[in-house]
């Protein structure tokens, strides 16, 4: 993996540490791909690859000493959920342009990463482009849930109001690498929020907010037909054991509203039944259907 210092690309450090500044559906047929790149009849969820993370040193993932000396090789996920109101991605990686370095990577201070795809080849496994999308709604503007952002300016972003202004607050806009990333969407067409937020009005999609890891962490409840409530973590959780531990991150920006969450979090889980994805576990993305195969 090598060090390439001074590209934009590289603000892993700084965008993990800037609070310290089950039924699987078979592949559609060919014949399926213009109803596939059209509406859909009902919420679809599809879970894709937007890079993996070599974390060198865990200890930066708890306020205390559980993950001294140790690693962990993490998934990242976005996911695009098909609605008959429209596309929406939720979350949208690292840079695409990691993309290029290859199997080899990148590597800052200490954190490596690959990007074996990008965003768009994975739409185009079920026949949609970046134009498709309809809405964007990170769930926080680290480097590695925000990388590929701009390409999505053109959709309609979902941003809670905290979050928004976190991203784009005087000392942001300075940080020459991480910024440039998702500049763009300062421009695009915004729905801002301030709590849970119903993206389509009918209950199937919605946003809750998750404060902690940054000022406007949020998090999504679906409510697919088939599989049922799914929960998709966010950065709340980066770990299984985080979540059985209430690990809080060092460069949270808040503990208190952190650990908060994780109540607020785990007693809908609870009253819900729902399936977890917490975002960087590598055993709860292969436990997801491959493309074009979805959840519903």
């Amino acid at each position: 993996m090598r060090n390439l210092s001074g590209l934009g690309v590289l603000a892993l450090a700084a965008s993990f540490m800037g609070a310290c500044s089950q039924g699987e559906k078979p592949a559609e047929p060919a014949a399926e791909d213009a109803a596939a790149a059209g509406n859909v009849d009902h919420l679809r969820l599809y879970a894709f690859d937007c890079g993996r993370i070599e974390m060198k040193d865990l200890s930066l993932f708890t306020q205390g000493h559980e993950y001294d000396g140790r690693t962990n090789d993490a998934a990242v996920m976005c996911f695009l959920i098909r609605h008959p109101k429209g596309d929406l991605l939720w979350d949208a990686g690292v840079p695409a342009s990691i993309h290029e370095a290859g199997e080899e990577g990148i590597t800052s201070g200490p954190f490596g990463v690959t990007l074996p795809k990008t965003i768009e080849s994975q739409l185009a496994e079920i026949g949609l482009t970046a134009e498709d999308v309809d809405y964007f709604a990170p769930s926080h503007s680290h480097f590695d849930h925000i990388g590929d952002s701009n390409r999505f300016a053109g959709a309609t972003l979902i941003i809670d109001k905290d979050e928004r202004d976190f991203m784009f607050r005087d000392e942001a806009r300075e940080d020459e690498q991480l910024f440039p990333l998702y500049s763009a969407l300062e421009g695009a067409e915004t729905v801002e929020y301030d709590g849970d937020y119903d993206v389509f009005g009918d209950g199937k999609v919605k946003i809750l907010a998750m404060p902690g890891h940054t000022p406007g962490h949020v998090s999504l409840l679906l409510q697919l037909d088939n599989e049922g409530p799914v929960l998709l973590s966010g950065d709340l959780y980066h770990l299984q054991e985080s979540r059985e531990k209430r690990l809080v991150p060092k460069f949270n920006t808040s503990v208190e509203d952190t650990l908060s969450s994780m109540d607020r979090f785990e007693q809908i889980a609870a009253d819900m039944n729902a399936r977890v994805v917490i975002q960087h576990v590598m055993d709860d993305y292969e436990a997801l259907p491959r493309l074009p195969g979805y959840l519903d």
